[in-house]
């Protein structure tokens, strides 16, 4: 087991492939934790350096009291990369680990060279809808919003495989302060303005039936990034990376070649 010790907090993290190898770092999303990228390990291709991690108050990183700030978990990953001498790196983050990416690349542009925006936004949600959120989980935990979160996730066709139970019980076992504070840091972010200002190669990643993110919002994302790249995976969800893990690893890695990095 690997753990950072950054500040405030411990950040568990997996480092897979050579040490020097091409860095590729990829963040998770909310009610998740560094294994929603296992699917896709089998189908990407060797010799790349491959770094996951637990965010704050998720898996085993430590859970701070909430509400989290936006720019604290920018920070975190900043810190973590800092802690293992990354630079030039491609970030993959899923959801809010789009969003950590989107303020990472304005922060430090010596550590980020691209970036993969899956499944995310500029702007997710409404205050109002975060907010609801989060009272639902004080009042009832994270289960009482488990049929709605995992509808939202995945497509209906995934929703009657087994395979569910196990998202079920990774989002149910993560801390109800990791999921307030981490709702807390989404409602209060808007990157439209700084993410426009962005010139890195950018990808951006869709799920056809994406309850969270709908297409046509991770496009206008990805339309305020110049020279971006747009992808739909068809007949997936909210976590593509879960349901198509093949076809996402095949668009992940075209995209890596094409800039020079695999």
């Amino acid at each position: 087991m690997n753990v950072a010790e950054l500040g405030d907090i411990h950040v568990h993290y997996r480092d897979d492939g050579p040490r020097d190898g091409l860095p590729v770092v990829f963040a998770n999303s909310l009610g998740t934790d560094l294994r929603l990228w296992d699917p896709i390990l089998p189908f990407m291709p060797q010799g790349l350096r491959l770094i996951r991690y637990d965010k704050r108050g998720h898996g085993l990183t430590t859970c701070t009291p909430a509400p989290y700030s936006m720019g604290t978990l920018v920070t975190d990953a900043e810190r973590l990369m800092d802690h293992l001498s990354l630079r030039d790196a491609v970030f993959v983050g899923l959801s809010i680990g789009g969003m950590i990416a989107q303020g990472l690349a304005i922060k430090r542009m010596d550590q980020i060279r691209a970036m993969v925006l899956s499944n995310t936004a500029m702007k997710i949600g409404t205050p109002d809808m975060w907010q609801d959120r989060i009272d639902a989980v004080r009042a009832g935990g994270i289960k009482s919003l488990e049929a709605s979160i995992l509808e939202r996730w995945f497509s209906a066709k995934f929703r009657h495989q087994p395979e569910l139970s196990l998202w079920r019980e990774m989002l149910t076992r993560q801390p109800d302060d990791g999921y307030i504070g981490c709702s807390a840091a989404i409602s209060g972010t808007d990157f439209y303005t700084t993410t426009a200002s962005l010139t890195l190669p950018t990808l951006a990643i869709a799920g056809s039936e994406d309850g969270s993110t709908p297409p046509d919002l991770v496009r206008e994302t990805a339309e305020l990034v110049k020279g971006s790249r747009f992808e739909l995976i068809r007949g997936a969800g909210h976590l593509p990376c879960v349901e198509k893990p093949e076809e996402y690893a095949r668009v992940l890695t075209g995209f890596l070649k094409d800039i020079g990095h695999g």
